[in-house]
């Protein structure tokens, strides 16, 4: 299989400096070389642009909105345009509005995106529903279009919404790490959770029922790094999920099940902080040996 690696150091939408070093930093780590070593071929699409966090007091509910819409449009393009080669895509990112940037690129084929999104939480919430005013815990509430949304994102992608709700799925959420907006819209909306007790006890199986959530075709896969007990994996920006969430291993395993599905499209990959992995030398080598596994070629 060939694997375009495609890098977006943006930590615009994220709640600080830190995840636009990711791209470099798995890199640094060998990640295409283990994507290598297990039988596929790999290409390094290089860098979009960098974009770093700043306060934005101006529209405090929403930061650093006019950086995330170039993003997205960014990334649309030029995942769309990998995409369209019929190779397998993985992108580096950065905040997780990434995953955003990826739906759009399968929308621009013609494609409806289906996602499996691998996180501890919804990003469901919108600047009316939180005060936070970070981008990345808002990636999904603007793929869907949902009420309190900032329009210049949502219509950013071209196709609005870029995202239903039958055509999403969680896997390893925490509920009682999400708000009660967003656990109200996942009622609402009938989006099946796999959570988090199910990807630790059964990795694999937990993988597989978010994938047959989903209608056939072809499908992306979003994994936020704080899905993992950061005790274990110090690595993600959101440094609250302690003594709970998979290890890289069972990601890992997770991961393989839905790499090896021939209707995988993307796999990408956010939140991440090197600054907080440096706590720990071994995580992100168990990282990159965790993809490394996923991506095997086999048969």
């Amino acid at each position: 299989m060939r694997v375009n690696v495609l890098g977006v150091p943006n930590s615009a939408g994220a709640y600080c400096v830190g995840v636009e070093d990711a791209p470099a930093a798995l890199r640094e780590a060998g990640l295409l070389e283990a994507i290598a070593s297990a039988g596929n071929e790999v290409v390094d699409r290089g860098d979009l642009t960098t974009r770093r966090w700043a306060p934005d007091p101006a529209r405090p509910f929403v930061q650093n909105l006019d950086q995330e819409v170039a993003a997205l449009q960014e990334i649309a393009g030029a995942a769309s345009a990998l995409l369209a080669r019929g190779e397998r895509l993985l992108v580096l990112g950065g905040s997780c509005t990434v995953a955003l940037g990826v739906c759009a690129a399968v929308a621009r084929l013609g494609r409806q995106p289906h996602v499996v999104y691998i996180d501890r939480h919804f990003d469901l919430n919108t600047p009316s529903s939180t005060s936070e005013g970070s981008l990345s815990w808002m990636g999904m509430a603007h793929a869907l279009g949902l009420d309190g949304a900032a329009a210049d994102l949502v219509t950013a992608t071209g196709s609005t919404p870029v995202l239903h709700p039958r055509h999403l799925v969680y896997l390893g959420v925490e509920q009682d790490q999400s708000t009660e907006w967003e656990r109200s819209r996942v009622r609402a909306l009938g989006i099946r959770v796999v959570p988090q007790a199910e990807l630790v006890e059964q990795p694999r199986a937990a993988a597989r029922a978010a994938r047959d959530a989903l209608p056939p075709g072809g499908f992306v896969v979003h994994v936020d790094v704080d899905v993992l007990d950061f005790l274990g994996a110090p690595i993600a920006e959101n440094v609250n999920g302690r003594n709970s969430g998979p290890t890289i291993a069972q990601l890992g395993l997770a991961l393989g099940e839905l790499w090896r599905d021939p209707d995988c499209l993307a796999v990408s990959i956010g939140q991440l902080v090197p600054a907080h992995a440096a706590s720990d030398p071994t995580a992100l080598p168990r990282l990159v040996d965790a993809f490394g596994s996923a991506s095997r070629v086999t048969g």
